[in-house]
């Protein structure tokens, strides 16, 4: 699936799958790339269309949650909120599928854009989380770390008046609340220090940390081959390492409905949702 809530409707052809089954035996060794797309069937929704356009106004800026309090005030709120998706969210069978191919050695890294920590729930080992944890929370001034379901009850007690409001969950612990930050809301602050906190998720306008980068350049070294797993990849940090399979001269296949920044770079597009293409995938390999 693509970082889209498309309706996982559209059945798996066929001869996608053959081919997808062939291109996974070729290459026993794999990279796995995954996007917003592996989590919609698990209720979180995506952040982009089937054209890879953004579904609602871009997420907060790390400039814009620095420089203004009350952008942070939106934030907090927003996702107050928007929390329990992600924080209640389970694996779905794309999870599972990887999981096993995991267990079954298939899988050399597992690199995700996701920050919902459902590949590890799922049972994937070491996992590079590109973006960080949307479970977790630290303080910008000592260093403090909080779980994010910690945070939630604080947030709830403080500020009751928006707590019972009702708002369409958006991706990644988001909501579309109505709510500009120019009213009061009471963010909790560091119980360490009385320093700012921050959850410990790689906001746009703010670079993936040099060694997870590096981690993961390494890991695409020892791999055969890439798969993609519904991104869209329209994110630089993701597709970077697509550019870089390319130039390394390893195949990449793509499952995901709608496009991707690198289509033109596929060996193989498999137009389907992750979960239905896996799973199938998992059973033919008798994993």
């Amino acid at each position: 699936m693509s970082e889209t809530d498309t309706a996982p409707l559209i059945a798996v052809n066929p001869a996608d799958l053959d081919a997808l089954q062939v291109f996974v035996e070729r290459h026993p060794r794999l990279f796995v790339l995954t996007g917003a797309g592996i989590s919609t069937d698990s209720g979180i929704p995506g952040y982009r269309d089937d054209n890879g356009a953004w579904k609602r106004s871009p997420p907060i800026t790390l400039q814009e949650f620095l420089g203004s309090e009350s952008w942070r005030r939106r934030y907090w709120a927003r996702s107050m909120i928007g929390w329990p998706t992600v924080g209640l969210a389970q694996p779905n069978g794309a999870h599972r599928a990887l999981a096993q191919l995991d267990a079954a050695q298939r899988v050399g890294a597992l690199v995700t854009q996701n920050v919902d920590g459902l590949h590890q729930r799922a049972g994937s080992r070491d996992v590079i989380e590109l973006h960080g944890s949307i479970g977790h929370v630290h303080c910008l001034d000592c260093g403090a770390q909080y779980s994010r379901a910690s945070i939630q009850p604080q947030l709830v007690a403080r500020n009751p008046a928006i707590a019972g409001a009702f708002a369409e969950p958006a991706a990644d612990g988001d909501a579309h609340l109505d709510f500009d930050g120019a009213h009061a809301f009471d963010i909790p602050a560091c119980a360490a220090c009385g320093g700012m906190l921050k959850p410990s998720v790689v906001f746009f306008g703010e670079n993936v940390p040099r060694e997870r980068v590096a981690a993961a350049s390494a890991a695409l070294d020892a791999a055969d081959a890439v798969l993609v797993v519904g991104s869209s990849l329209m994110v630089y940090s993701g597709y970077r390492f697509c550019a870089w399979a390319q130039q390394r001269g390893k195949p990449i296949a793509a499952i995901n409905l709608g496009k991707t920044r690198a289509d033109p770079l596929l060996a193989l597009k498999v137009a389907a949702p992750c979960a239905a293409t896996l799973e199938a995938l998992v059973a033919r390999l008798a994993v």
